[in-house]
This record gives structure tokens, sequence and C-alpha cells, in this order.
């Protein structure tokens, strides 16, 4: 068996190839069905955000499995092999645990230290037992990661104040702000006219740091009014104005920035829709969907300035030096917890011996126990036979679980395959099963 993971993210790949790459919840189901399809994947379970599209699998053959996972990917996104390859990142055994550990801390967001990544592994290892498609193995990693990322941000502040993608992209409107006026610092957005379209979780966030960053009046733009005007009541202090989806021209011509979260699968916004409102007279358009809810040519457009996920990198950088001291000390952390779980994958090694070791000594307990049953007579009463029973079995516990626990403690491999030789002669248990 062979722990992998197969991927991309926001360092491997521009946004224009993670698009082509989301899996989002509808497909996932079917996504699973053909990873698991063939005899290569074991195990599997994706994790896609807006960041990074990544597969951490159980594998029977590493090099195998890998291909066919590459093959999936380049099905699924219509990227010929060539061209996706140089983006995809392989991790084997040791180093796609401690990926997956330091993924769900937030140590390789973006935005250090992001919280809404953790909450997206729960989800990634809730759907795949939903789908059945992790097993024990892939089943105890995620638990262990999701405890890792629970760990990291109560022993450590890195979690504290954490800003989001949503954060990031208003603070990246109040920087293009200042830009536009002659200052080089983040300015106070109350004097500009906003609209949110998309009104799901990224889109609450986006009202909360608006409101956070001197927003006093938007508009909130979403395909069922009735989802706008709930956000809107959540929000009391702040002037919201909900519109339909049918409404974004208006929008479009009227407001100074325009920020996009959907799930659309293809962009809301264009060039060609842009060109037919014109003129504008100044519009920031900020894009945080993935796949992209407005195409990369709208720049093009008079008074159209654009931006997407990729461009927060401009004001995560700061974030990202302040929080270096606190990473390294999560970072501790994240050592102690992969260790533990190496431990126990290198005691699986032992499982059949183990599992060979107590069939042997529970046949022996049942025909010893039914032998001193028949001489102690028919005068037995229930409770005597069950305390008998109860008994042997708590000997039997007793006796192996010095030896079990030792045999699947920490130990150099070839120690451990020494010492489960000599209790296979010993015991005279031949072949075991597999674990």
């Amino acid at each position: 068996m062979h722990i992998a993971v197969i991927g991309l993210s926001h360092r491997t790949a521009p946004v224009e190839v993670r698009e082509r790459l989301s899996i989002t919840d509808e497909v996932l189901p079917s996504s699973l069905q053909s990873l698991m399809a063939g005899q290569e994947v074991q195990e599997a379970s994706i994790l896609s955000t807006c960041n990074r599209l990544e597969i951490y699998t159980l594998l029977r053959q590493a090099e195998e499995g890998i291909d066919a996972i590459a093959h999936f990917l380049s099905e699924h996104s219509g990227l010929p092999a060539a061209e996706l390859e140089p983006h995809l990142f392989v991790l084997h055994h040791g180093e796609a645990i401690d990926h997956l550990l330091r993924v769900a801390a937030g140590l390789d967001s973006l935005v250090l230290g992001e919280g809404q990544i953790l909450a997206q592994v729960k989800k990634m290892a809730r759907l795949g037992q939903e789908h059945k498609s992790i097993g024990p193995i892939l089943g105890r990693l995620l638990n262990q990661a999701v405890a890792t990322g629970k760990r990291v941000r109560s022993e450590t502040k890195l979690g504290t104040g954490a800003v989001s993608i949503s954060s990031a992209a208003v603070e990246l409107a109040q920087l293009k702000c200042g830009q536009e006026r002659g200052q080089h610092q983040p300015v106070d957005l109350a004097e500009e006219q906003v609209a949110v379209v998309g009104c799901g979780r990224m889109g609450r966030l986006l009202v909360q740091h608006l409101v956070a960053k001197g927003c006093t009046e938007l508009t909130l733009v979403n395909r069922t009014m009735a989802r706008a005007e709930a956000l809107a009541r959540d929000f009391p202090q702040l002037t919201i104005h909900c519109e339909g989806l049918d409404q974004l021209d208006k929008q479009l011509q009227t407001a100074s920035m325009v920020f996009t979260s959907t799930a659309a699968a293809t962009p809301v916004i264009t060039r060609t829709r842009l060109e037919q409102l014109m003129p504008i007279r100044r519009l920031k358009l900020f894009d945080i969907g993935v796949p992209r809810n407005i195409t990369a040519d709208v720049a093009a457009v008079d008074g159209v300035a654009a931006y997407d996920v990729d461009d927060l990198e401009e004001v995560v950088a700061q974030n990202r030096a302040a929080r270096q001291a606190t990473a390294r000390v999560a970072e501790g952390l994240l050592r102690q917890d992969a260790e533990a779980f190496l431990i126990w994958w290198d005691g699986l090694e032992a499982v059949p011996v183990v599992n060979r070791l107590r069939r042997s000594m529970e046949e022996i307990r049942e025909q010893e126990l039914l032998k001193a049953l028949s001489r102690m007579g028919p005068d037995l009463s229930s409770r005597e036979k069950n305390v008998v029973e109860a008994l042997s079995k708590s000997i039997i516990n007793k006796v192996l679980h010095g030896p079990v626990t030792r045999l699947r403690g920490p130990m150099e491999r070839q120690k451990r395959l020494q010492q489960l030789e000599v209790v296979r002669e010993l015991f005279g248990l031949g072949e075991t099963d597999a674990p």
C-alpha cells in the first residue's frame, strides 16, 4: 500500500489552469467513481478549492496509480497531458502526509493561517465517507489532519486575525483605490459604490470585510432574491439593496467596484457584455471565483480594471511575513502529529500476524473453556458460566496486550520483521492474512 497526493495549487498553476481542474460538488461523486474504477486506486479523496485541486489516495502500486490519476485529471480538464504535467505536483508517503497536515493547518494557503481551509478538509473527509471512497487508512489520515488543523489554531496564534481570500480581495480594492487617488496605502471605501455578485459563503465574508473597511452601502446581486435578502438581514448596520441577476448590467453601469463569487460554471461578466454597456466611466472588478466569474479580456475595455485571485499576492505578502515566527511553531506541532501517524502506519505491518495470533489464541480459549465447563457439570448457573468465559477472555487479552503493543509500536522496520518472524515460528502461525 502506498499513500500519495497528486494535484496543483496556487503555487504551481495560474488560475486559468486551476479553473479547468475545479471539481464541483455536483461532479464529485462521478469523479470519485472514475478514480476508484480501476485496480490501482484503493482509497481516494478530493480537495477542490479556489486555490487548489488535490487528490489524496491509497495506491496498490505507486507508479501505475499516479499514471491513472494523471490520466483522469487530463480527461477531466480537457488539457493534454503534456500541457497539464508541468503544473502538477506528486508527493509520496511521508511527504504526502506532511503536505496534508500543512494544508489543514493553513500553512500552505495563499493567505497564511487562512481559516476556511480547515472546513474544506473536514468536508473532504465527510464526502469521502458518504461516497465510500475512503477506508481505514485515508479515514485515519484525514481525521488526523482535521485534529492537527484544530491543534495548530488552538495552540498557536496562527489563526488569530488571519485574513481570508475574501478579506484579501477587499484589501486589494482598498489598495487600488488608494493608488488611484495618488496614495500608496489602503483607503476607506465609504465613497465607493459597491456591488457583490453571489451570496454564498464567500459573498457573506465579502460583505463582512467591506463593512470592516468603511463601506456603508452596497448592492447584493444574486440569482435568487430570497437568499440576497436573507444575507442583507444579517447586516442591519449596513444599507443593502438586493437585485436579481437580471439587474447585473445596471450595476456594471453604476457601481465603481464589483466583487464576484458565484458558483456559476461559466463567466457572468464578459468583454462583450461590458462593451455593450459603453461608455463605462470607472469600474474595478474583483473576481474571487474559481472557475472565474469574469473573463480575462475584460481589462481591454476602456474604464475597466480587473483582478482575480492570483492578483491577491500583492496584499498577502505582508501577512505572510508577519506570521513567519508563528508558522515555525506550528511546523513543530505538525512534525509531532505526522510522526504519530507514521508510527501507526508502520505498525500496520504487524496486523496480519497479530490477527492470526489472536485467532489462534481464541481457538485455544474456546476449546479449553468447553472442556472446563463440561467437567464442572450441569449444575453450573448461567451467571457462573459467563463469569468463567469472561475470565478466559480477560486472560488472553492481558497476555497479548504487551507483545501486541510492542509489535505495533515504534521500531526499525528490519527489527519489526525479525520479531514478527519469531512470533510466526514460535506459535506456528504459518501464512497470515493481509491487513
